[in-house]
């Protein structure tokens, strides 16, 4: 009851300070008001477009170049998200034009995925390469309850997989592997990375996972790779000029 007293309260407070006046102070050369004020006059900004491709944007700098400043900025923020700015203004402020996020594959590294599971996530999230077939004729042909440890370094095992109705054959994890995800906008190449495949018995299934081991350092590559694709793209046009692109 108290509480709900004391929400009352504030509320009628709150609506006493509306209908003031508001107070205008100076503070060491500096000038504060109690309410939050719209300057007029002042130069109005756009709403930012979203999309989810390089493409786009480029389509968009290309044939809306009178919505464009005389001096812009394209940031390469990360490897998912480039975004558009004007210069400042006259209020030391910038507009917000564009931005683009990629949408890229969900997969969960460091995670234990049961058999059917793991091989449509890495089929989904990965480019074809010589170690992703190697992963797969694993990871799709191991025998229930034989993967074993083969060394003490946390990375070696040894599994048994099938190769026809009634043979077998002990195999070597391959370990590590370059693997070449999905991550970054698909108008640029995908940076490749070494990762760690491990297998384990869960209540006598295989269970798979895939460790990052490079601490990602794709990153760096990826948005390296974005900015030359952006200023590759607008080099033979007159807009270039006004353009700075950073990563």
């Amino acid at each position: 009851m108290l509480e709900g007293l004391k929400e009352a309260l504030q509320y009628v407070n709150g609506l006493k300070e509306q209908s003031m006046d508001p107070k205008v102070l100076e503070i060491a050369g500096k000038t504060y008001c109690n309410k939050d004020l719209i300057e007029y006059g002042q130069e109005p900004m756009a709403s930012r477009i979203e999309a989810t491709t390089l493409t786009a944007m480029i389509d968009y700098i290309k044939n809306r170049e009178s919505e464009l400043k005389n001096h812009m900025i394209i940031q390469v923020k990360s490897p998912t998200c480039v975004q558009l700015f004007s210069g400042l203004n006259k209020e030391r402020k910038r507009e917000f034009l564009f931005e683009s996020s990629t949408i890229t594959p969900r997969f969960n590294y460091d995670n234990w995925y049961d058999q059917e599971r793991f091989l449509i996530e890495i089929q989904a999230s990965f480019e074809v390469s010589e170690d992703l077939v190697a992963i797969q004729k694993v990871s799709g042909n191991v025998e229930a309850k034989t993967t074993a440890n083969y060394g003490d370094d946390g990375v070696t095992q040894k599994t048994t997989i099938k190769q026809g109705i009634a043979s077998k054959a002990d195999v070597l994890v391959p370990n590590p592997v370059t693997l070449i995800p999905y991550r970054t906008f698909l108008e640029v190449k995908q940076p490749e990375s070494q990762f760690v495949f491990r297998i384990k018995d869960c209540g006598g299934e295989p269970a798979f996972k895939i460790v990052e081991a490079e601490g990602g350092l794709w990153r760096n590559e990826a948005m390296a790779r974005i900015k030359a694709y952006l200023e590759e793209q607008l080099n033979e046009h007159p807009v270039r000029s006004r353009i700075t692109v950073i990563a």
